[in-house]
This record gives structure tokens, sequence and C-alpha cells, in this order.
């Protein structure tokens, strides 16, 4: 990631926008259980941005 992540937790939409894919992929990756891992505020998904960033630093590692 290019990018710095925000100082707050990421919507599904924050997600997709950072990582360029379309918000239906996140929800896919999260229905498979590849994606970082999410959590529940009420009926809201939010991602940590350092479970963000470890989960972007295992792709790339299993890249090389």
């Amino acid at each position: 990631m290019t990018r710095p992540l925000p100082d707050r937790y990421l919507t599904p939409a924050d997600l997709a926008d950072l990582m360029g894919v379309p918000i239906e992929t996140v929800y896919e990756w999260r229905r498979k259980r590849i994606g970082p891992r999410g959590f529940r505020v009420g009926k809201h998904l939010r991602f940590d941005p350092e479970d963000v960033s470890l989960w972007v630093q295992s792709l790339m590692e299993g890249a090389a």
C-alpha cells in the first residue's frame, strides 16, 4: 500500500477504495474468509487498519 491507512476503523467501502476493488469483492473475501479480519459494531462491518496492513503484508510474502 502506498497510501497511509486512516487512524479510524475502516468501512467495507473504505477497504474497497483502498484496495481498488469493487465493494462486492470485500464481501466475497469475508464470505470466503480470505480477506482481512473484520468485526461488527451492531449491524455495521468494520476493519482495523492494523489488521488490513498485516493482511496485505501476508499477501506480499506469499507472492514472492
